[in-house]
């Protein structure tokens, strides 16, 4: 399963929690999966967010594939001047 790393801004809605598995085949199934875990997620996960896989940022990452032993991280926005 592939595991998820949740920045520490993500972790209000997550309960605390850093990380998780989830079985997936792309980015668009672990959105869903996060989702049904962590609804309160949802607004975050479609809000444009930056999504590295396996230490490499995608772009476009709703229909990257997702392997087994993948790490996925969530890059909050960053802001300031």
């Amino acid at each position: 399963m592939a595991t998820i790393f949740f920045p520490k801004s993500f972790q209000a809605q997550t309960g605390g929690i850093d990380q998780v598995e989830v079985e997936a085949l792309d980015i668009r199934g672990v959105f869903r999966a996060l989702e049904a875990r962590f609804p309160a997620l949802g607004d975050r996960l479609r809000g444009g967010i930056a999504v590295a896989i396996d230490g490499e940022i995608v772009n476009d990452p709703l229909l990257e594939p997702v392997g087994p032993d993948s790490q996925i991280h969530f890059l909050p926005p960053i802001s300031g001047g």
